[in-house]
C-alpha cells in the first residue's frame, strides 16, 4: 500500500511542478499588448482620444514613426479640441471595442468672412500651417526624428495630439502599447508544493522497501518442513551473516542519495521563482483620514496645472530676459501685456537714450511657491503665482498674474509686483481645484474690483480725509507713507529753487488696466489693479520757464530741456490687494506693489 501512495505522490508532484513551470514558460503572457491605430486622411493633425489610451489598464506607451521631425503632445481633451477648432483633423476613438478614425471638420470656418485685404487673408490661412510646438495649452510635449516613443499615463479626459510641423500630413504609423500583468501567483506555491509532495513520495517509497524487506524474515507459524540432511550451521551462518551485513550496508548507503536529488530539485525550482510567482500576502496599512477638499458643484476645471504653470513661467522669464538684453519691445510684447508691458516699453526707451538707466528687475522663474489658477474652461483665462527670488533671500517674492486671450495665444504677464514684507496671504484654494474669477462689478466684496483702483487713488490724494480711509488697512501699508514722503521731498526742493515761479501738483487716478480678481477660500478675493500717479509742474509767472537739469528721464521722454507751459510725469503702480467679503470687519490689505515711470509729456 505504501508503494501505491508513493506512486500517487509522484504523479501529483509531477503535475504540480509541471503546472508551475508551465505558468512561467509556455503559458506566460506576453510582456505587452501592442495595437496599431488605424490611419486616417492626410490631415496635418491627429488626435488620439483618452478612451483609446485607457482601453486596457496600466500605463501607455505611444510610438510614432514617420519621416522628418515627429511631434506629440498631450493636454485636456477640451483644450486640444479648442486649439484645433479652426482646422480639420483626424480623431481616433473607440466604438464598440474597435478603433475608428474620422475627420473632424473645423467648428470655426476661417473662410466664413471675406478677408478685407491681403494681410487678413494671410491671417485666415495661418491656421493651416500653425505649429503646435511650444503651445502653453500642452501639459507636456515631445519631439524626435523619424521615431518617437514615450511612456504615458493619462486619464480619459486627456488626449494626445500627433503632428509633424503643422503643414505636412500627420504621421500615420501610430502604435499604443499597454503592459500586461505577467505575474503568476500560483507558480511558486505549485512548484514548492510539488517538491514537498515529491519528498513525501520518496519517503513513502523508502518505507515501502523497508517494510517489504522486513516481511522476508522467519515466520512464527507455517507448514511442517520435510526432513533434511544435517548441514554445517557454523559455515552457513557465517556466510549468511556476511551477506546479510553487506546488503544492509548497501541499502543504508543508497537512501541519502535518493532523498538528496529530490530536495536539490525542489531547491533549484524554488530559487528560480521570482516575487511575481507568489501571491501578495502583504497587508497594506490603513490610510489615516485627511481633510477633504470639496469642489463646488458646477465649478469648471483649473486653467493650468502646477507643472504647466511652472513651464509657462519659465518661458515668460526666458523671453523677457532676452527682450531686456536687447531692449526689444516687440519681443517683450510676445510675453507681456497691460501694465507689465507698458513699464518695460518705457524702460527700453529710456535705456536707448540714457546709458546709465538701469533695466527693470528680471522675472524670476523659481522656486514657485503658489499657483492659483482660474477655474474656467473658456477664454480668456488667467492664473496667479507667487515666485521666490532665485538666490537672494533679501529680495521680496514676486506676485504675478498671467492671462491667455484665446487657445492660440500664449500666456502673458499682465501684473507684476513685489510682496510687502511679512505679507500674510489669505487661505487659497488648492491648485487642482482653482479659483473662481470675481466679476468686476461683484457686489459681494467690501469694494467692487472695478472700484478698488479709484478708491486707493482717492486715498493717495486725500489721505485721512478720503471717504475710503476706513476701508483700507493703512497701518500696515508701506506704500502710502513712501508716496507722501517722496511728495514732501519734491515740494521742499521746489520751494528752495522755484518758489514763486512754479507750482507742483500731485494727482492719482485709476489706471487703464482691467482689474483681475481671484476668489479665496473665505469668500474674499485677491485683486490686481493699476493706479497712476501724476506730477504736474507749471510756471506761475508768465516769464518763467520750467527747466529739467536734474531730471534726465523726463528730458529723454519729452525730447525737450525746458518748457514755458510745464511738464506732467506719470508713474504706474501695479497693486495687489486682499479684499474681504462685504460685511466683514477686516479691512482691505495691500499685499504687494511695484511703481515705475510710465510717461512724461509737455503740458499744452
Amino acid at each position: 500500500m505504501r508503494f501505491v501512495w508513493a506512486v500517487a505522490a509522484f504523479v501529483i508532484a509531477a503535475l504540480m511542478i509541471g503546472a508551475g513551470i508551465a505558468q512561467r514558460t509556455i503559458f506566460e503572457p506576453p510582456p505587452a499588448e501592442a495595437t496599431a491605430l488605424p490611419a486616417g486622411e492626410e490631415e496635418a493633425y491627429t488626435v488620439i482620444d483618452g478612451e483609446v489610451l485607457n482601453l486596457f489598464p496600466g500605463a501607455q506607451t505611444l510610438t510614432v514613426e514617420g519621416e522628418g521631425t515627429l511631434f506629440a503632445a498631450y493636454g485636456r481633451t477640451a483644450d486640444v479640441q479648442a486649439w484645433l477648432a479652426d482646422v480639420p483633423y483626424n480623431h481616433i476613438t473607440v466604438d464598440g471595442g474597435e478603433f475608428r478614425t474620422r475627420v473632424v471638420e473645423p467648428e470655426i470656418d476661417p473662410a466664413a468672412e471675406e478677408p478685407a485685404d491681403a494681410a487678413e487673408e494671410a491671417e485666415g490661412t495661418e491656421a493651416a500651417g500653425r505649429t503646435p510646438v511650444g503651445s502653453d495649452l500642452w501639459l507636456d510635449e515631445f519631439q524626435q526624428e523619424r521615431r518617437l516613443s514615450t511612456p504615458l499615463q493619462l486619464p480619459e479626459d486627456m488626449s494626445v495630439l500627433v503632428a509633424s510641423d503643422g503643414t505636412a500630413p500627420a504621421p500615420a504609423d501610430i502604435t499604443v502599447t499597454w503592459p500586461v500583468d505577467r505575474s503568476t501567483p500560483w507558480a511558486g506555491p505549485l512548484i514548492v508544493g510539488g517538491g514537498i509532495v515529491l519528498v513525501a513520495g520518496v519517503i513513502l517509497y523508502l518505507l515501502g522497501i523497508r517494510h517489504a524487506r522486513r516481511s522476508r524474515g522467519p515466520r512464527r507459524k507455517g507448514l511442517p518442513l520435510p526432513p533434511t540432511e544435517p548441514i554445517d550451521l557454523a559455515v552457513e551462518g557465517r556466510k549468511k551473516g556476511v551477506i546479510s551485513s553487506g546488503r544492509r550496508k548497501a541499502i543504508k548507503a543508497r537512501r541519502p542519495f535518493v532523498v538528496v536529488p529530490a530536495i536539490a530539485v525542489s531547491t533549484l525550482l524554488f530559487a528560480g521563482c521570482s516575487s511575481d510567482a507568489w501571491p501578495d500576502l502583504s497587508v497594506s496599512a490603513t490610510p489615516s483620514p485627511t481633510a477633504s477638499v470639496i469642489v463646488p458643484e458646477g465649478q469648471q476645471s483649473p486653467a493650468v496645472t502646477e507643472t504647466q504653470a511652472e513651464r509657462i513661467l519659465a518661458r515668460i522669464s526666458t523671453t523677457v530676459a532676452e527682450a531686456d538684453a536687447a531692449a526689444d519691445a516687440d519681443l517683450a510684447a510676445s510675453r507681456l501685456a497691460g501694465p507689465a508691458l507698458a513699464e518695460r516699453q518705457t524702460n527700453y526707451g529710456l535705456r536707448a537714450q540714457l546709458p546709465e538707466q538701469t533695466p527693470l528687475a528680471p522675472i524670476p522663474d523659481r522656486p514657485v511657491e503658489i499657483v492659483l489658477p482660474q477655474a474656467f474652461d473658456e477664454w480668456p483665462r488667467s492664473f496667479m503665482t507667487v515666485v521666490e527670488a532665485s538666490d537672494d533671500t533679501t529680495v521680496a517674492p514676486t506676485i504675478m498674474v498671467m492671462t491667455q486671450a484665446d487657445p492660440w495665444s500664449e500666456y502673458k504677464a499682465t501684473y507684476i509686483a513685489g510682496l510687502e514684507a511679512a505679507t500674510l496671504l489669505p487661505d487659497l484654494p488648492a491648485t487642482y481645484v482653482g479659483a473662481v474669477l470675481a466679476p468686476p462689478d461683484s457686489p459681494f466684496l467690501r469694494l467692487r474690483p472695478d472700484e478698488v483702483a479709484a478708491a486707493y487713488a482717492d486715498l493717495i490724494n486725500n489721505g485721512e480725509n478720503s471717504e475710503y480711509w476706513n476701508d483700507f488697512d493703512t497701518a500696515g501699508d508701506l506704500l502710502l507713507p513712501s508716496i507722501r514722503e517722496n511728495q514732501q521731498q519734491r515740494l521742499d526742493q521746489l520751494n528752495q529753487t522755484g518758489s514763486g515761479t512754479s507750482s507742483l501738483e500731485f494727482e492719482a487716478t485709476a489706471g487703464s488696466g482691467a482689474p483681475m480678481a481671484l476668489t479665496t477660500l473665505d469668500g474674499g478675493a485677491i485683486v490686481a489693479v493699476e493706479v497712476r500717479e501724476s506730477d504736474i509742474v507749471r510756471p506761475t509767472n508768465a516769464d518763467a520757464v520750467i527747466r529739467l537739469p536734474e531730471n534726465p528721464a523726463v528730458r529723454a521722454l519729452t525730447g525737450v530741456e525746458q518748457s514755458a507751459t510745464g511738464f506732467q510725469t506719470t508713474y504706474a503702480d501695479q497693486l495687489f490687494f486682499y479684499v474681504p467679503l462685504e460685511g466683514e470687519n477686516e479691512p482691505i490689505r495691500l499685499l504687494g506693489y511695484r511703481s515705475n515711470i510710465l510717461e512724461a509729456k509737455v503740458l499744452e
